[in-house]
């Protein structure tokens, strides 16, 4: 994923707090599996079926039945 923000003061600013000045570019760098146990976990982890598709977003109402945001 590649954001195209803004620096102020040397400090890279997200979206929200972007203030005009110079034009940056970031990027995220792929996880690198630093031990068999995360090698192993991230061989299977896209392998579960039937979880919500917003497992991720409203993960404490599925673990602590908290309302939905």
């Amino acid at each position: 994923m590649k954001v195209t923000g803004i620096v102020e003061d040397g400090i890279v600013r997200l979206p929200a707090d972007w203030k005009d000045g110079t034009a940056v570019q970031v990027e995220t760098l792929p996880l690198e599996a630093g031990n068999e146990l995360t090698r192993r976990l991230l061989k299977i982890a896209g392998e579960v079926d039937g979880l919500p598709s917003d497992l991720a977003a409203q993960h404490n109402h599925y673990l602590y039945s908290t309302p939905k945001r």
